[in-house]
């Protein structure tokens, strides 16, 4: 939990509260569901809820915005963007019922009624939203696929809309499989937080193709 309060300075007490909440909640879920390794649960404040908070350093979701979380698993990066974000909308969307349920109920104890979790496929959703975000879920190719149809065309942030995708250094080969005229940026979430898990770990951004 200090990690996320020295990176994020300004956090309210209902904020560091719900962000305290989230170390027994998703250890309660993991006794019942294998949502993360036994292994990795004890550091799910920097390899889940701070990685999930790197896209909050390089775009500042506006209120009224929406967010769609592809392939949100047990709900990251919906949940800990949720919390800093508590006037965006965010649509956590997984095909998996029993992972959808997990990220139903944190959010609800939570109270986070800005997060509606959603079982679906991603071509089978109508929803139109600012952003797509997604973690460790496909290469960019299929994500952008599945993602560039529910992008908005009404523009309210620094960036253009797209798809923001938190990946690894194999992102490089895949941003080469995309089509010529997509906008591809990166960055190096290291120079955010220099802890070594974040080492060769990356926002990858796709702009909207409007």
């Amino acid at each position: 939990m200090e990690i996320i309060l020295k990176y994020f300075k300004n956090l309210s007490d209902r904020q560091k509260e719900q962000f305290a909440q989230l170390m027994p909640l998703y250890k309660e879920w993991n006794e019942k569901i294998n949502l993360i390794s036994r292994k990795d649960i004890d550091y799910l404040y920097t390899h889940h809820v701070l990685h999930s908070l790197a896209i909050a350093k390089y775009v500042n979701f506006k209120p009224g915005a929406k967010v769609m979380d592809l392939g949100t698993g047990g709900g990251f990066p919906a949940i800990p963007l949720a919390i800093l974000f508590p006037e965006t909308q965010f649509y956590a969307v997984d095909s998996i019922a029993k992972k959808i349920k997990v990220v139903g109920d944190i959010s609800e104890r939570l109270n986070l009624t800005n997060v509606e979790a959603i079982v679906s496929r991603a071509e089978s959703m109508k929803i139109k939203v600012d952003f797509v975000v997604t973690r460790a879920v496909a290469d960019l190719k299929e994500l952008t696929q599945w993602s560039m149809k529910h992008i908005s065309q009404q523009e309210r942030h620094a960036i253009p809309n797209g798809l923001i995708a938190l990946k690894g250094p194999l992102f490089k080969q895949e941003a080469k499989l995309l089509p010529k005229g997509d906008f591809v940026d990166s960055y190096a979430i290291s120079k955010y937080f220099p802890e070594s898990y974040f080492e060769e770990k990356y926002i990858v951004y796709v702009q909207g193709r409007g």
